[in-house]
């Protein structure tokens, strides 16, 4: 049982999302769906596109995945998401989608940890060093000295 994925996303946000899974895992295309929201569209229109989209992805199970809470595309969103068969992410990210993906088949429930699990585990801050095989000098260098 694959679970189908729609990312409902500020434009174009949700198709580069998609492109860059497809990347990776190109048999994922048919249960992988994006909707971007354009800046002045009609939210009503949003929620038809949306459910639309819901509705072709025929899986059994559905993740929705939205750039911002609070935002049109996570509004919309909730419209459309029933609690049960499909459930909604906001603050989707590339590293979540992609554990999200070769997970699908697992239950919605245990898609949806493992899916905040990937989102906020991949956030960290990396250390800035010296690239390898260069030697750091130690004591002052006159200024018309050139290190070649």
């Amino acid at each position: 049982m694959n679970t189908g994925i729609l990312i409902i996303a500020h434009a174009p946000l949700a198709s580069a999302l998609r492109d860059c899974v497809l990347h990776v895992f190109p048999d994922a295309a048919d249960g992988l769906l994006a909707l971007d929201v354009p800046p002045a569209q009609d939210p009503e229109q949003t929620r038809a596109d949306a459910l639309s989209l819901l509705n072709n992805l025929d899986a059994p199970q559905a993740l929705v995945l939205t750039d911002v809470f609070g935002a049109t595309p996570c509004n919309v969103a909730q419209k459309v998401v029933d609690g049960q068969h499909s459930k909604l992410l906001a603050g989707v990210n590339l590293p979540m989608l992609l554990r999200i993906v070769n997970y699908r088949s697992e239950l919605l429930d245990v898609l949806v940890t493992r899916a905040m699990a990937g989102g906020t585990q991949s956030i960290m801050q990396v250390a800035v060093t010296a690239p390898q095989n260069q030697h750091r000098k130690t004591h002052d260098q006159h200024p018309s000295d050139h290190s070649q």
